[in-house]
């Protein structure tokens, strides 16, 4: 690295236009980039860090403006260049990884073409090389099969490819700057360390500075030089990674560290003593030989899955994208049939109920899905989603459902005032909040929780995790918990089972699966943890 930083943001200060007036949303921001240094920036959803990203590729929205402050790039203000210069620079000099690949790739056009296009654009090159050249860029960037890829669309691909060709685009030019806009947010955790595994290399064989925009602290510990932590458009904390995450100044650093998984996974406690209550003990739940197949080709979702689950206890599944974790408790909560394989609750085999008798079963098995706003009606206002099951079942009058509503809204620890809002006027926590409600609306014994944190910020996903265990408590619910991340599940489980391509590897404890793995690939998605080692 050189003394002279390759980037310099100097008193950034940004401003959206709405209808009701100017609304600011970045305040006085200042950080440098040295070269072939990795900066970190980090903050939650709605803390400004993706507009700063964007602003400095000038990538802002029509209703967002620069209103003072200045970006600098190797000497060149870039706020004062013309649109045709900062596109040359924009892919040529400076690369930018997107959040979201399925809005980010040309969905008519082949993938390779797409590195291809910007090789011609900014390096010149003709047709036939840029063409061979960007299969070499997709054999870089991770992507096997790299001549057969190129040529396929971006449906084709899986998130973890989409998400590689997308950087491929970003270093196809080979540029001395990289901004990845939260580029594994959606990922497993092992695709997500082997994205970033990618990115590493590609800084160090080509000397390229990167700056990682992340709401996960522990990518952050993982992969940053320097972090920079931003709240409400606002850097409040910066400095090496080691010291901020070792030593934290600020009080939202310090929540931040609390709540990031990766770095501080536990077992979580009630956070209130539950009252003494009678509860049954046993088993509730007990599968044998599920299986479940797909398609003409039979691809098989679940092969031979057996096991138990006490009352009051949490089991676990954890597995990849595909392993075959949802379409298990799919076939449990009775949402999907099973090919073979016998499911006893509470004593009774439900394998086969149909009827009246499986529409009682649902007063006692409920689910909580991974996207809340996907789940929730959106035309509905709060106050009816969480008394649609009470409705349903038609357990209690109007009035008695009204007040059902306000209880269930304090057991979950959501303001009253929220209950004539809809959906879309919600925080994605408080949107999970409102799932959470509705499914214990009608007092259930088992709950199936299929990813349901995984598109939550890490804070959020602490205070949802945290109240999952605190109504266990009070309630001696008991639950099914899906997940892809490990970090995760340690706070919640006492069983895990760790599933792959429809199968159960080994399952166990929650404190033998972490100390004493059996298998290669429970030992890559223990280390696959983000934070899980010490910033580099």
């Amino acid at each position: 690295m050189t003394s002279q930083p390759l980037l310099v943001v100097d008193d950034l200060r940004i401003d959206y236009t709405t209808p009701a007036g100017t609304m600011p949303a970045v305040h006085g921001v200042d950080f440098t980039i040295n070269r072939g240094e990795v900066l970190a920036v980090v903050g939650e959803s709605g803390s400004g860090k993706s507009t700063i990203a964007h602003s400095l590729v000038r990538l802002l929205p029509d209703e967002a403006r620069v209103r003072a402050g200045s970006v600098r790039f190797d000497g060149t203000d870039l706020q004062s260049l013309s649109q045709r210069a900062m596109r040359r620079i924009r892919g040529g000099r400076i690369g930018f990884v997107p959040q979201d690949p399925s809005h980010s790739l040309n969905p008519l056009m082949r993938v390779g073409e797409q590195i291809a296009e910007t090789l011609r654009r900014h390096l010149g090159l003709t047709q036939r090389v840029a063409a061979n050249r960007a299969i070499d860029i997709l054999t870089e960037v991770g992507i096997p099969d790299a001549e057969l890829r190129s040529t396929q669309y971006p449906h084709e691909l899986s998130g973890g490819l989409r998400q590689r060709v997308l950087i491929g685009i970003a270093w196809a030019c080979t540029p001395d700057l990289v901004i990845a806009d939260e580029p594994t947010s959606a990922l497993d955790a092992t695709v997500q360390r082997h994205v970033l595994d990618r990115i590493e290399a590609l800084r160090v064989a080509h000397g390229t500075s990167v700056l990682l925009v992340t709401h996960d602290l522990a990518v952050a510990a993982d992969r940053a030089d320097r972090i920079v932590v931003v709240n409400k458009g606002r850097i409040v904390e910066a400095g090496n990674a080691q010291d901020v995450l070792a030593s934290p100044t600020h009080e939202y650093t310090q929540r931040l560290v609390a709540a990031a998984p990766g770095l501080n996974s536990r077992r979580l406690e009630p956070t209130v003593k539950a009252e003494a209550r009678q509860v049954r003990e046993g088993i509730l739940l007990s599968v044998n030989g599920l299986s479940k197949t797909y398609g003409r080709g039979g691809v098989a979702a679940a092969k031979d899955v057996s096991f138990e689950i006490p009352r009051g206890s949490t089991f676990s599944i954890v597995g990849e994208s595909g392993s075959g974790k949802s379409t298990t408790a799919r076939m449990i909560a009775r949402i999907v049939p099973s090919d073979s394989g016998r499911i006893t609750f509470d004593g009774a085999d439900i394998t086969a109920l149909r009827g009246e008798k499986l529409r009682q079963l649902r007063r006692r098995i409920q689910v909580v899905y991974q996207n809340p706003f996907g789940s929730l009606d959106p035309r509905m206002k709060v106050g009816a989603i969480v008394a649609e099951p009470l409705r349903a079942f038609g357990t209690s009058s109007r009035r008695e459902r009204a007040a059902a509503v306000r209880d269930l809204m304090g057991q979950v620890k959501l303001d009253a005032a929220l209950i004539d809002r809809t959906p879309a006027q919600l925080s994605g926590g408080q949107r999970q909040r409102v799932a959470i409600a509705r499914a214990i609306a009608l007092r259930p014994e088992f709950l199936v929780l299929d990813e349901p944190v995984s598109a939550l910020d890490v804070s959020v996903q602490e205070q949802v995790l945290q109240l999952l265990v605190d109504l266990q408590a009070d309630f001696g619910l008991t639950y099914l918990f899906i997940s892809h991340d490990l970090g995760v599940i340690r706070q919640v489980s006492d069983q895990i089972a760790v599933m792959r391509r429809g199968e159960f590897l080994e399952q166990d404890s929650a404190t033998a699966i972490f100390e004493s793995p059996r298998t290669d690939y429970t030992r890559e998605l223990i280390g696959a943890i983000p934070g899980a080692h010490t910033a580099r």
